[in-house]
C-alpha cells in the first residue's frame, strides 16, 4: 500500500500580502535614507521640455543608484517609474569677474512615467 503525503499550501493572496507587508517594513526602516537619495528636482528649460513627453529630472545624491531612486520616487511622489536613467555631471572649470573658479558637478537622474502619470513639482 502506498500512501501519499499531501502538502497544503497558503492561498496565494496571504502570500502576496505577507510579501507586501515585508515590503512597505524595509521602506519604512529607510525612510532617512530615501528621502536623502532625490535632493531637489532639477528645473531648466531641457527639462520643462521633457516633463511634457513624461520624464522628469531630479538632482540625486553621489551614491544613489536606479532602484534607490525609483524607490525615493515611489515614497514621495507616489508614482511607479518606468525607467530610471542617472547620470553624471563632470565639475566645469569657469572664469567669473577676473577670477577662475569650479562649477560644483554631481548627479542627476531621468525618471520616466508611463503616460497619464503625472509629478507635480511647485
Amino acid at each position: 500500500m502506498v500512501t501519499l503525503k499531501v502538502k497544503q499550501n497558503k492561498a496565494p493572496k496571504a502570500e502576496k500580502a505577507e510579501k507586501k507587508e515585508k515590503n512597505e517594513k524595509v521602506i519604512s526602516s529607510h525612510d532617512s535614507r530615501i528621502e536623502s537619495v532625490i535632493k531637489r528636482p532639477r528645473i531648466t528649460e531641457k527639462a520643462t521640455f521633457s516633463a511634457s513627453k513624461n520624464v522628469y529630472v531630479f538632482e540625486v545624491s553621489l551614491e544613489a543608484n536606479k532602484m534607490e531612486v525609483a524607490r525615493a520616487i515611489r515614497h514621495v511622489y507616489s508614482v511607479t517609474p518606468q525607467k530610471v536613467r542617472i547620470v553624471t555631471i563632470p565639475s566645469k572649470r569657469v572664469f567669473v569677474r577676473g577670477t577662475w573658479g569650479i562649477k560644483k558637478g554631481g548627479r542627476k537622474a531621468y525618471v520616466y512615467l508611463k503616460k497619464g502619470d503625472k509629478i507635480e513639482i511647485v
